[in-house]
């Protein structure tokens, strides 16, 4: 006869459950540790690639929200479409077709951040033991998603023009990828944006081999020097599968993204969603694209290159004043991030104790490489601090640099 139980005396061990051994393997995110010890008082974080929080348009988004449950009252809280809500995404593909490429709703789903859509890609193609080709290094939260379905990586090595295709179709005969991914734009974690000519040879050889690119493009719209070039989008069409988000332009708490690929896939996309999270925040869409609607992201969009720019000029002065002539480091023309190399010798997750001793921290290379290595590198995010942060954060870490080597 069975016994009553209360649930303190119920005897369970999930430490002990059977979870499936990929799961288990999984690691955590080096740049969401290191932004714990970020929160702590006094310490200056280069780590995240959080925006400003100064340049958040809280106001407006206030209003977007009132305007919202005024005039589209319970729809706005109801369950909606999993390709996203028909006005967001009709507004979204006009943005796009502004931005070079011809675009319609039908090439448009509306994601939960830019990260679904990269977890999207990786649902609907990989199977375990199916090589993706990446940069070399490459987004550490891409790598993320991908070490979750068991994919090894066909890495592709970089110069300041991006990645070299020269070497694109050496993997393509040896590890037959299911997808090449990049971030094309302002690369995370270099600042490196690939040249217009290597654009056109990558899609060149993605289009011989009917290998789908995806370009993972937060950051495009946010450059401060240099001339623009066409997006890989504009030059690859449907062989290309785009990620744009609101995420940098906007803010990233929102988690409003989407995704522009041919509509012949979408119905796969959509499905894929549906089994993740049904749809995307239906009141989140809604509060974009009513701010939208007002005309008011041109003029944020412009608040942010004039400001994210004199933040990049500050720390890339600083740096020149307090780091030791042995460390290179990239230019970046737009984006959040300036890429750091040490001598060999040095060590960049070794050294990070000691610049949390000097209450600063960034995050060190090696995790970027799907292989682990280059751990003397670092990457530094200008776009969070303010100005005097920068310039007292930048002191601090020169002197640990100093000190180790």
């Amino acid at each position: 006869m069975s016994k009553d139980y209360l649930a303190e005396e119920v005897q369970a061990m999930p430490d002990k459950w059977n979870y499936a051994p990929h799961v288990l393997s999984l690691e955590s995110s080096i740049i969401r540790e290191i932004l714990k010890i970020s929160s702590k008082p006094g310490v200056i974080s280069f780590a995240g690639g959080y925006p400003g929080p100064e340049m958040f348009p809280v106001e407006e988004m206030k209003q977007a929200a009132m305007e919202v449950i005024d005039e589209f009252k319970s729809n706005a809280l109801q369950y909606s479409l999993s390709m996203g809500i028909t006005p967001l995404r009709d507004t979204v593909a006009e943005r796009e077709s502004k931005l070079g490429f011809p675009t319609k709703l039908e090439n448009i789903i509306i994601t939960s951040g830019s990260q679904q859509g990269i977890d999207l890609c990786a649902r609907a193609f990989l199977d375990p033991g199916d090589y993706i080709i990446t940069e070399y290094p490459t987004y550490v939260g891409a790598l993320q998603a991908f070490n979750f379905y068991q994919a090894p990586y066909a890495s592709v090595e970089m110069d300041q023009d991006g990645m070299l295709v020269d070497q694109v179709e050496d993997a393509i005969k040896k590890h037959n990828p299911k997808f090449i991914y990049t971030v094309s734009n302002f690369q995370n974690p270099t600042g490196i944006t690939m040249s217009e000519e290597r654009r056109h040879a990558l899609v060149e050889l993605a289009s011989n081999y009917n290998i789908p690119i995806v370009d993972d493009n937060p950051y495009g719209e946010l450059r401060y020097a240099g001339k623009p070039v066409p997006s890989l989008k504009a030059i690859g069409g449907d062989i290309v599968i785009s990620l744009g988000t609101f995420s940098k332009i906007l803010a990233p708490g929102l988690r409003i993204a989407w995704m522009n690929a041919s509509e012949k896939v979408m119905p796969i996309f959509e499905r894929v969603k549906q089994c993740g999270d049904l749809h995307t925040s239906t009141f989140t869409q809604y509060m974009i694209y009513a701010f939208l609607r007002a005309g008011k992201l041109e003029g944020q969009i412009q608040k942010l290159i004039k400001g994210y720019g004199q933040k990049r000029n500050l720390m890339l002065a600083e740096m020149e004043k307090n780091f030791p002539s042995e460390l290179t480091w990239t230019r970046p023309e737009g984006g959040l991030f300036i890429w750091v190399e040490m001598p060999k010798h040095v060590s960049g997750s070794k050294m990070l104790p000691k610049a949390i001793e000097e209450k600063v921290v960034y995050v060190y290379g090696a995790p970027f490489y799907p292989d682990g290595r280059w751990d003397n590198t670092m990457r530094l995010n200008f776009s969070h601090a303010g100005p005097e942060t920068i310039v007292e954060g930048i002191k601090r870490l020169g002197k640990v640099i100093k000190d180790s080597l």
